[in-house]
């Protein structure tokens, strides 16, 4: 057996029909019923049925996404896959690894994300913070750059832009204050980025304007109980396995205002001996980031009964 660790995708992965290839596996009825209840809505049907942009609202796409991943990781289980050697996951993936872990159920995990989701969007009225993604770029130039452009429009930190998501060396996702990252987004072009492209996205996510959805949720945080992890869990905040509920717990919390250090994440876990790192959940996005990450580690997703049969013979 091949030594893999299993990652778990955030959101931007979403899709309308996204568990209809699992057909009716009991894994999947099963993930589907426990996230309803903890809920109180019908998750399946809004997997199944969309439409698309209720989906896409962050409230639905975090809660869905959850599900989405964990629904993955049970068939795999469900089915004899091995255990991976460390769990990881990209923005609210993280919650998924957690579940996959032993450290939350899906019913505590369900509606942690969800409140996260409301606070984060409640943080920043829409259509005031934005993201974009930044390509052909080192990180380093776009963080200085980032900084510049903020030190040069002042007006008392209300206007921020910040690199949040270093997800391979040729792409960093900057977020912050809507004027900010345009500003950014013509000084990065001008200092050499190929691209920069606007998301749609809701909210700046990651960036430091999510501080007041940070609170909220370190509030529920710390109403949860925690068990300790089965499986090691590597956290995107500061790249770290963690024991201690507190620990994790404190993650979580400065995850939501810090960013996603998903390079880091995937040369640590090559320093951790893993050679094939498989994305549990809809879509290829952080497969296709682990090859540009490292041409010598083999990604690989799951998210259907073929890619799961495919990882299976990957990691024999």
């Amino acid at each position: 057996m091949k030594n893999f660790a299993f990652v778990f995708p955030g959101q931007g992965s979403q899709a309308v029909g996204m568990l209809d290839g699992w057909g009716d596996h009991p894994a999947v009825a099963q993930t589907l019923q426990e996230a309803s209840d903890a809920l109180g809505e019908d998750a399946g049907r809004l997997i199944h049925e969309g439409p698309k942009e209720v989906l896409a609202l962050t409230t639905n796409t975090q809660p869905v996404m959850l599900v989405a991943g964990v629904a993955a990781w049970r068939v795999w289980c469900a089915e004899g896959g091995a255990l991976p050697a460390a769990v990881a996951g990209h923005s609210l993936g993280e919650y998924s690894a957690l579940v996959a872990s032993g450290v939350l159920t899906l019913a505590q995990a369900a509606p942690l994300v969800r409140l996260r989701a409301a606070a984060m969007q409640e943080a920043v009225p829409v259509g005031t913070g934005a993201m974009a993604a930044i390509l052909g770029l080192d990180a380093t130039k776009v963080i200085a750059v980032c900084a510049e452009v903020t030190a040069a429009m002042g007006h008392n930190g209300t206007e921020v832009v910040e690199a949040v998501n270093f997800n391979d060396p040729a792409q960093t996702v900057i977020a912050g204050s809507k004027a900010a990252v345009e500003k950014a987004c013509e000084a990065l072009k001008a200092a050499g980025a190929k691209r920069a492209l606007p998301l749609p996205v809701s909210a700046p996510f990651h960036s430091s304007l999510m501080k007041p959805a940070a609170e909220k949720l370190r509030a529920a945080l710390a109403a949860t109980p925690l068990a300790a992890p089965q499986i090691p869990v590597l956290n995107n905040i500061d790249v770290a396995v963690q024991q201690d509920a507190d620990a994790i717990r404190d993650a979580l919390y400065r995850q939501a205002f810090g960013p996603v250090r998903w390079v880091e994440c995937v040369q640590a876990l090559k320093a951790r001996g893993t050679t094939h790192i498989v994305e549990c959940g809809p879509g290829k996005v952080l497969a296709g980031m682990t090859k540009r990450i490292d041409a010598e580690l083999t990604g690989a997703a799951l998210y259907d009964p073929a890619t799961l049969n495919e990882v299976k013979e990957l990691l024999a």
